[in-house]
């Protein structure tokens, strides 16, 4: 089931996979380059309902709009913000996730949502080839149990580039920005997203 949300950055959309008896909700969102049709999310929308937890997977208004490319990070977190009314209707605990830019989103503004947890999918600790534009502080700042789910090779960030701090730190290994995995790999796609969906299925199960 799939409704539209007015924000103050214009209409989004949720697509709601639902849990027959949840007990928590799980928002995503998605990156700057990309929707809600990433590998990453599909595979979560298909496995956490039956552990529980109702998957939303969000559209940020600029990706309803049509356009290719997403806007100034403030912008993506006013829609965020205007999609999160909805997401807490439920009256269950909701955790803020999102992948690349959709996780800087969700750490900047757990706190001030009153996000159960953060579920970050290849978190961007830096543009490529650019350590030193590092965002560990949005990450290290959400102030909510946060875990981080990263390939082994993203560009944007490989798990021995994270710094110390108050999340868990999953690693798919071989896995790029996207969670593939090369044809060559010892690790199959498939068994790259069970290590993503078994990740968070466990540690969801540890939020209650």
């Amino acid at each position: 089931m799939s409704e539209t949300i007015e924000t103050d950055a214009g209409p989004a959309r949720v697509t709601w996979h639902r849990a027959a008896r949840p007990r928590l909700v799980l928002a995503v969102s998605h990156g700057a380059g990309g929707g809600i049709e990433a590998r990453d999310l599909r595979a979560l929308a298909g496995v956490l309902p039956g552990h529980g937890v109702s998957v939303a997977l969000v559209e940020q208004p600029w990706r309803v709009a049509g356009k290719k490319m997403a806007p100034a990070p403030k912008t993506l977190d006013v829609g965020w913000r205007g999609v999160w009314p909805a997401l807490a209707k439920t009256g269950l605990p909701v955790i803020s996730g999102g992948r690349s830019a959709g996780a800087r989103v969700a750490c900047r503004t757990a706190s001030e949502l009153g996000a159960a947890a953060v579920l970050a999918l290849s978190f961007p600790l830096h543009p490529p080839g650019r350590p030193e534009k590092s965002r560990a502080d949005e990450l290290l700042g959400a102030g909510v149990p946060t875990l981080v789910v990263q390939g082994g090779n993203d560009p944007f960030g490989r798990p021995r580039e994270f710094p110390d701090g108050p999340y868990e730190l999953v690693e798919v290994a071989y896995a790029d920005h996207g969670f593939a995995v090369p044809k060559k790999a010892p690790l199959g796609q498939e068994e790259a997203l069970e290590i993503v969906t078994d990740s968070v299925v466990r540690w969801s199960a540890s939020l209650g």
